[in-house]
């Protein structure tokens, strides 16, 4: 069995996924009663947990073969939030007390530089120093920036012709990555065996540039669409100012979704359920 933190998500959605279609036992973790019935009606043993419940966590990871770990994503945009401190510090204990055979975690690419980058950056290497002291196989998947994180902009790039930048310079190539490939190699993770901690560095099949973006949006709106400049407080969230660049940017591992597909994607979605 195979125990997926934050299957109501779009990464442990994509694990859980591939390991039910590969004939895996799965337990779906979530927060929310509804994500575990759409679970369940998919053949899931489902656990409803506080991300900071020790206990209901150990419940959830006991008989797992493998844990896939995320942190609450409502403790990440906030330098001071003590809610991922008490993630880490439930989940450690759970994965230590159910002593899984190997642990996959989703981190982010900067994690290697934690109180130098953004808060997520900082949540997820304090994640990264508890989890390696555990005493089973652990993996860290850092993944870049998610390509689904332009979603939100699709409303204002149909209707105002704007979106932000997510990099400046505006010519400058930037990781970007799909869930989806995010997803496929924590899946195959959790079915590997090794030794240790390992740490996986991941990113899209090519960089592209905030102009790009722009362009990607314009060709599939067939509208014109120009960047919209954001400073200080009033980034949104998914935007960066300037970029992290990986811990060993040479070895990263490539994944197969352009972001224009990724792109075409969400707009079908947004225009479906309009």
């Amino acid at each position: 069995m195979f125990a997926i933190t934050g299957a109501g998500g779009r990464v442990g959605g994509v694990v859980a996924r591939l390991l039910l279609a590969a004939g895996e036992d799965v337990t779906a973790v979530v927060r929310e009663r509804a994500d575990g019935d759409a679970w369940a009606m998919q053949g899931c043993a489902v656990a409803v947990v506080r991300s900071d419940d020790a206990r209901a966590l150990t419940r959830a990871f006991e008989c797992a073969e493998g844990v896939f770990v995320r942190l609450p994503f409502a403790g990440l945009a906030a330098l001071h939030d003590s809610s991922s401190l008490a993630a880490i510090a439930a989940l450690k204990d759970a994965l230590v007390a159910a002593a899984p055979a190997r642990v996959v975690c989703l981190s982010a690419s900067g994690a290697h530089v934690g109180h130098r980058g953004s808060p997520a950056s900082l949540a997820f290497a304090q994640m990264e120093h508890a989890f390696r002291a555990l005493p089973m196989p652990v993996a860290f998947v850092r993944a870049a920036s998610f390509s689904e994180n332009v979603a939100p902009f699709i409303e204002a790039a149909v209707t105002t012709g704007t979106i932000p930048g997510f990099a400046y310079p505006l010519d400058q190539p930037i990781p970007m990555v799909a869930t989806a490939d995010v997803g496929r190699v924590a899946a195959a993770l959790l079915r590997q065996t090794w030794a240790g901690v390992r740490v996986l560095e991941l990113e899209g099949p090519t960089r592209i540039t905030s102009n790009e973006i722009a362009a990607a949006f314009a060709h599939l709106l067939g509208r014109a669409v120009r960047i919209e400049r954001m400073s200080g407080d009033g980034w949104p969230r998914g935007c960066v100012a300037d970029t992290v660049e990986f811990e060993n940017p040479a070895h990263t591992i490539k994944g197969t979704l352009p972001f224009e597909k990724v792109l075409r994607g969400l707009i079908q979605r947004a225009f479906d359920s309009a």
